[in-house]
C-alpha cells in the first residue's frame, strides 16, 4: 500500500469512526499481516498446546489432544465469522460491549453494554495474567530440566545453584517486560508481531524435525497417536473426560495456554490502529483460526508419535512437565532445553501482545465513562506513541494483585485464571446472541456478510460458548478435593454481583452507553422497530 493510498484510507476510516461516535485518536500504523500477526501471536498456539499438557493427558491422552484440537477450531470458527461479521459494520476499540449497545432495545441496551464491557475488561485483565503467570510457570519448567529437584511455591523458597527462586518473583519480571514493551516499544510492535510470527513458524519446524529425528524416548504406532484414549486418570466418564481433557480448567493450569482460542475477540480492540479496519480486521480474525489450526496440527503429530510414558509425566512435581517431555524425547537436558526456549519465547512474545490488547479494552471502556476515574484512564500520552498510559498500568498493576493472591491460595488465584474463559465467552457470545434475536437484521449491510448460512453460523457459536462455560466450571479430576475444586463459577458470579452493585451506585448515573451520532441511532432504532422482539 503506497503513503497516498494508506492516507486515503485512513481518512475514510477516521469518517466512519466518527458515524460510529468517536473522534480519531490513536495513530493507524497496522495492515493486515501486522495485525493477523498480532491475533496470531496472542492466540500462540505452539505454547497453548504444550504448557497445559498435563491435564490433556489426564483427560485422555493422544486422542483428546489431536482431535480435540480439530473438534474445537471447527466450533471456534463458527464465533471468529460471528465476530468477524459485527466488527465489520462496527469497527472500534470499544469492541463488544459497543456492539451490545448498537443491537440491544432502546429499554436494556445501556444495561447490556454495562454488563458487556466489564465481561470483557475482567477476561482480558484475567486472560492476560494467565498469560503472564503462565509464562512464569515455563520458567520453573524450564528451569526443572538442569533442577529437577527443584520446585518453587508460593512461600518456600528453594535454593538450587545458589540462586533464591519464587514463583512471585518470576511473574513479576515477566509483567513487568511485557509492560515495559507496550509502554516504550509501541511503535515497534507491529514489527514484534511479524518477529513472533517467523519465531513460531520456525519454531514449530524446528520442533517437527528434532522430535521425529531422535525420538529417545521411543516411537509410537499410529494408531496410539491417533486412537490413544485412557480416562482412568480423571475419574470422569470417558465422553465428559474427553471435553474435559479438550478444555482443561483443573488446578493444573495455571497457564493462558490451555485458552488458546479464548482471545480471539481481542483483536477487535486495536481497531482504531488498523488501516481499512472493516476490511481488514474482519479477515485477521477468520484467517487465524485455520492457521492456527494446521500449526497445531502439525506442531502436536510429531509429539504424540514420540510421547515419553505418560505416568511419568504426570509425575512431574511441579506440574508442569512440558521440559521433562521434551528432555525425554530428545535425549539430553540440552536437546531438551532446546526446544522448551522455543515454547518459552512464544509465550513471551504471546504475553507483550495480550497485554498491548488489553490496555485498549481498558482505555476503551474507560473513554465511555464506565470505569472509576475514567477521566484519569482514557488519556493517551502525547509522549509514549500513542499509549493510553494510565489504562495500561491499570492492566497491569490489577494482573499484579491478582498473581499476588497465588501467595494464599492457589485455589483462589485458579478460579482467577479460570473465570478469563467464561468472562470473554459470553462477552463474545452476548452481541451474537442479539443479532439472533433481532433476526440479524443489522447484518444485512455488514462489509463482510454471512449472507443464509449466517443464522446457522451464528447459533452453533452461542451454543458453543454455553457449552464452553459449563466445561470450565467444571474440576479436572474426580473426586473433588477442596484444593481441586474449580471455583471458577464463584468468582464469575461475584464478579457479576461487583458490576451490577457498582452500576446501582454510579453506572446508572454516569454512564449512558456509547456515544451515537443522531442518524446512526435513527438507523438503528429503525431496525429495531421491525424486530421480531419488540412489540
Amino acid at each position: 500500500m503506497s503513503l497516498k493510498d494508506s492516507v486515503d484510507v485512513d481518512a475514510v476510516a477516521r469518517v466512519g469512526l466518527e458515524k460510529l461516535g468517536y473522534k480519531q485518536e490513536m495513530t493507524r500504523s497496522r495492515g493486515l499481516v501486522h495485525i493477523l500477526f498480532m491475533t496470531l501471536a496472542i492466540m500462540a498456539v505452539p505454547y497453548g498446546l504444550a504448557a497445559p499438557i498435563a491435564t490433556s493427558l489426564v483427560g485422555g491422552g493422544p486422542a483428546v489432544m489431536i482431535w480435540g484440537w480439530i473438534l474445537v477450531s471447527i466450533l471456534t470458527q463458527t464465533l471468529a465469522l460471528s465476530l468477524a461479521e459485527i466488527c465489520s459494520k462496527y469497527p472500534t476499540s470499544a469492541g463488544a460491549y459497543y456492539w451490545c449497545y448498537r443491537l440491544g432495545s432502546p429499554h436494556t441496551r445501556v444495561l447490556a453494554s454495562w454488563i458487556n464491557g466489564w465481561l470483557t475488561v475482567v477476561g482480558v485483565w484475567t486472560i492476560a495474567l494467565s498469560v503472564t503467570f503462565g509464562t512464569a510457570q515455563l520458567i520453573v519448567a524450564g528451569a526443572g530440566i538442569y533442577h529437577p529437584e527443584w520446585t518453587a511455591t508460593a512461600w518456600q523458597t528453594c535454593k538450587a545453584s545458589s540462586i533464591v527462586y519464587r514463583y512471585d518473583m518470576i511473574f513479576l519480571g515477566v509483567t513487568a517486560v511485557a509492560c515495559l514493551f507496550c509502554l516504550f516499544f509501541n511503535k515497534h510492535l507491529p514489527a514484534i508481531d511479524i518477529i513472533c510470527a517467523c519465531w513460531t513458524g520456525l519454531g514449530i519446524i524446528v520442533i517437527l524435525i528434532c522430535v521425529s529425528v531422535k525420538a529417545a524416548a521411543g516411537r509410537h504406532s499410529i494408531s496410539f497417536a491417533l486412537g490413544h484414549f485412557d480416562a482412568s486418570y480423571s475419574g470422569w466418564t470417558p465422553g465428559w473426560s474427553f471435553f474435559i481433557g479438550t478444555l482443561p480448567p483443573g488446578e493444573k493450569l495455571l497457564l493462558s495456554s490451555s485458552y488458546t482460542y479464548s482471545a480471539i475477540g481481542m483483536i477487535t480492540n486495536m481497531a482504531e490502529e488498523v488501516h481499512n479496519p472493516s476490511e481488514i480486521l474482519p479477515k485477521a480474525i477468520t484467517w487465524s483460526i485455520p492457521i492456527g489450526t494446521l500449526s497445531g496440527i502439525v506442531f502436536l503429530l510429531p509429539i504424540l508419535f514420540t510421547l515419553p510414558d505418560i505416568e511419568t509425566l504426570l509425575q512431574v512435581s511441579s506440574g508442569q512437565p512440558i521440559g521433562v517431555m521434551f528432555t525425554l524425547i530428545m535425549g539430553s537436558k540440552a536437546g531438551g532445553f532446546g526446544l522448551w526456549f522455543i515454547v518459552f519465547g512464544i509465550g513471551m512474545f504471546c504475553a507483550i501482545s495480550i497485554s498491548c490488547a488489553a490496555s485498549r479494552a481498558t482505555w476503551a471502556f474507560a473513554r465511555d465513562k464506565a470505569i472509576p476515574f475514567h477521566q484519569l484512564f482514557s488519556k493517551i500520552s502525547p509522549y509514549l506513541d500513542d499509549v493510553p498510559v494510565n489504562a495500561l498500568l491499570l492492566s497491569t498493576v490489577i494482573q499484579i494483585l491478582l498473581g499476588l493472591i497465588y501467595l494464599g491460595s492457589t485455589a483462589a488465584f485458579n478460579a482467577f485464571v479460570g473465570v478469563a474463559v467464561m468472562c470473554l465467552g459470553a462477552s463474545y457470545a452476548m452481541p451474537v446472541a442479539m443479532s439472533l434475536m433481532n433476526a440479524r437484521r443489522d447484518m444485512h449491510d455488514a462489509p463482510f456478510n454471512l449472507g443464509r448460512f449466517g443464522t446457522a453460523i451464528n447459533a452453533v457459536a452461542v451454543l458453543w460458548i454455553m457449552f464452553a462455560m459449563v466445561l470450565f466450571s467444571m474440576p479436572a479430576v474426580i473426586p473433588v478435593t477442596r484444593v481441586s475444586m474449580n471455583y471458577a463459577s464463584v468468582v464469575f458470579v461475584g464478579f457479576g454481583v461487583i458490576s451490577a452493585v457498582w452500576y446501582l451506585i454510579n453506572g446508572r448515573f454516569h454512564y449512558t452507553g456509547p456515544p451515537i451520532p443522531e442518524e446512526s441511532a435513527a438507523s438503528s432504532e429503525s431496525n429495531r422497530s421491525t424486530s421480531p422482539l419488540q412489540g
